[in-house]
């Protein structure tokens, strides 16, 4: 994976931008700026056209935009279609928040993970955040979501999910969910890796209906 870092200041990086979101146009490309301000950081989150289709990250100085591939936003739709569909079996309230962008300027960090949600009530910050992993490089994510705080990060990575629990300021791996206890995360991981979202679904929720 070709991970190009870009040591710019304001001027500089403002004025390759274009030819930076044309290059975020390849698959599963991860592209890096040091030296820019916080200021800077949240002028690129509004200016950076279609951005949508990208993830950006940021932690004190250092500024990641990664494109991600299809086969990424699939294992994503995946993973998300899933969740909702075992919180509407059991009946638990949940508040999708997509890749929304989650920001401390206090703490100089900013992150857009994959997916994120509330659980059982709304609040400013999810309690759940959601990443795919199919490339190397960037910042280190697991740092940025200790400084929002985010209670728990699924990674999905090589065909497992990973489970990151916020405890004592620090992020313990677990092999369940401490946001949803119930949850099997071995019959989750099953149909997260069948190809078919359909069937996928369909037959989850019959498992959680026994």
């Amino acid at each position: 994976m070709n991970v190009p870092t870009l040591q710019t200041r304001a001027n500089s990086f403002f004025d390759s931008l274009d030819a930076l979101t044309h290059n975020l146009s390849r698959e599963d490309q991860i592209y890096i700026a040091t030296d820019i301000s916080w200021e800077q950081y949240e002028q690129i989150t509004k200016d950076l056209p279609e951005r949508s289709g990208y993830r950006i990250s940021y932690a004190k100085g250092t500024l990641t935009i990664m494109s991600p591939g299809r086969n990424h936003e699939k294992i994503k739709e995946h993973i998300s279609g899933l969740l909702e569909a075992y919180l509407q079996e059991v009946e638990i309230d949940y508040y999708p928040l997509g890749s929304t962008t989650l920001k401390v300027e206090k703490k100089r960090v900013g992150k857009e993970p994959d997916s994120c949600y509330c659980i059982e009530t709304e609040k400013e910050f999810p309690d759940l955040a959601i990443e795919v992993v199919f490339s190397s490089g960037g910042i280190d994510s697991l740092e940025i979501y200790k400084n929002l705080q985010i209670r728990e990060v699924w990674f999905w990575q090589q065909n497992e999910l990973k489970i990151y629990s916020l405890d004592s300021n620090k992020y313990i791996e677990l092999k369940s969910s401490k946001v949803l206890p119930d949850l099997d995360i071995k019959l989750l991981t099953k149909y997260i890796a069948q190809p078919n979202i359909r069937l996928a679904i369909k037959e989850f929720r019959q498992k959680l209906q026994k």
